[in-house]
């Protein structure tokens, strides 16, 4: 039997229109999940109502990284703040050990909801954090291999 070892959450890359745009520290919320619609008829036989399948939903993703000059995420932001909403394709990628692409997710239609600033203290010597939350509306396995 082949032993197969599960990736490491600590190697990933993020790509925006297929462009690394920043090394990003942590990637959370990755979700899909669909509603199920009770439904029941008056003729039914069974005392019980029927469930079908609902809408798919996809929850935010947060993205974090340390906080540098660049102020690409934060004009996204402001653009889409100010009614301007520019949609891109995110797409994550789980790498192997050896940095290889092995799974990578698609993220569609992709906007930024809210962007968070670092926390500062004098006392800490912590690196300074932004994050930045987006939005999607469908997602796709590029590939599982």
């Amino acid at each position: 039997m082949t032993r197969v070892d599960p990736y490491g959450g600590y190697n990933f890359a993020v790509e925006l229109d297929g462009i690394t745009r920043a090394g990003f520290r942590e990637c959370s919320g990755l979700a899909s999940t669909q509603n199920a619609i009770e439904y029941r008829e008056g003729t039914d036989k069974q005392l019980s109502s029927r469930k079908r399948p609902g809408l798919n939903t996809y929850s935010d993703i947060t993205l974090s990284r340390g906080f540098t000059s660049d102020s690409k995420l934060w004009e996204w932001r402001q653009k889409a703040a100010g009614g301007a909403v520019e949609r891109h394709t995110i797409s994550i990628s789980m790498l192997d050990d050896a940095g290889n692409a092995k799974i990578t997710w698609n993220l569609f239609e992709a906007w930024p909801t809210s962007w968070t600033g670092p926390s500062l203290s004098a006392s800490s010597d912590e690196i300074a954090v932004e994050q930045i939350t987006l939005a999607y509306e469908r997602i796709e396995v590029d590939q599982w291999s």
